[in-house]
């Protein structure tokens, strides 16, 4: 038990029974909480958020929710490197107990890790109802020259058991196809990217995030941090494009529930009953080479994962 905060006791949804591909989700708009503050801080948000969300499986918050920095950018940075932390640090041991004593799926946002050869890392974490951390992305696109994260070298999803699977980005990365493409074919039903947007360009992000689930008939779910500190505006796309919920500048609680059985229908049917994008290619189709990458389009491995692999 925890000595250091409450936690709320949830109860079980109707009749215990938690319906195949529904994926109830609550999606914290959200100030960042200032670096340093204790994780029993957040504990206590989260509870009060699960409260008014009972139904809630998986609760996500803003990129840096956790790592809150002012300042000039050399204090910034100061303050970021002092917040950093190995993934197996204490850190993660508390958000783990604390997912595992709310029996929810966590993505507290993203986190300051310190890598093992001393790299700073912008890094989202993912932990399951068991209280474990089954899932870490370190963000590979930072946003250059104003970040100063080193960048990931990996494309992460993780397993909802008998729901879907779950594919990170983090902000800037949304402006990159080559992540959300690869999420796809790794077989992600729902890209979760958290955001920390404090710049005039969120209007464009969202169209990102819309453009990223159409061209990969997947949901998009982008979480970012609130006003005034940030622009706000969250957004949740599903697999044809459409705009499920929108938040506004200010703190805001998106709650909904994602079907997420509708990627699959939405590639079998098509986009508008009409495009299917993931079937554009046969095996009697010549590979296409792809000179940017140094390699190519192989139409027998055009098609995303099956549920279960890895």
């Amino acid at each position: 038990m925890w000595s250091r905060w409450t936690i709320f006791r949830l109860p079980l949804s109707p009749k215990g029974v938690v319906v195949s591909d529904s994926l109830p989700v609550v999606l914290a708009q959200a100030l960042p909480v200032p670096a340093g503050r204790p994780v029993s801080d957040f504990a206590s948000d989260v509870g009060t958020l699960l409260v008014d969300h009972p139904e809630a499986r998986l609760v996500a918050y803003p990129e840096l929710h956790l790592c809150g920095v002012s300042g000039t950018d050399a204090e910034r940075l100061e303050q970021l490197q002092a917040a950093a932390e190995p993934l197996d640090g204490e850190r993660t041991r508390q958000l783990a107990q604390l997912a595992g004593d709310l029996k929810i799926w966590l993505a507290p946002g993203s986190v300051c890790e310190r890598g093992p050869a001393g790299q700073l890392f912008n890094t989202a974490q993912a932990f399951s109802p068991q209280g474990k951390m089954v899932s870490h992305y370190r963000k590979i696109f930072p946003w250059r020259p104003f970040e100063p994260y080193d960048p990931g070298d990996r494309f992460v999803v993780f397993d909802v058991p008998d729901t879907g699977r779950v594919g990170f980005s983090i902000c800037y990365d949304a402006w990159f196809p080559e992540v959300a493409r690869h999420l796809a074919w790794m077989g992600a039903d729902l890209i979760l990217n958290p955001v920390q947007t404090t710049t005039r360009d969120r209007e464009q992000e969202l169209v990102l995030a819309r453009a990223n689930a159409i061209t990969n008939q997947v949901f998009v779910v982008s979480v970012n941090t609130a006003g005034p500190f940030g622009f706000g505006k969250s957004i949740v796309v599903d697999p044809e494009g459409r705009v499920l919920a929108e938040a506004g500048v200010e703190p805001e609680v998106l709650a909904l529930t994602l079907e997420l059985g509708e990627v699959a229908r939405v590639r079998r049917e098509g986009t508008a009953g009409t495009n299917r994008m993931w079937d554009q290619f046969t095996e009697s189709d010549a590979p296409l080479e792809l000179p940017l990458y140094q390699g190519r389009i192989d139409p027998g491995r055009w098609r995303p994962r099956e549920g279960g692999e890895s």
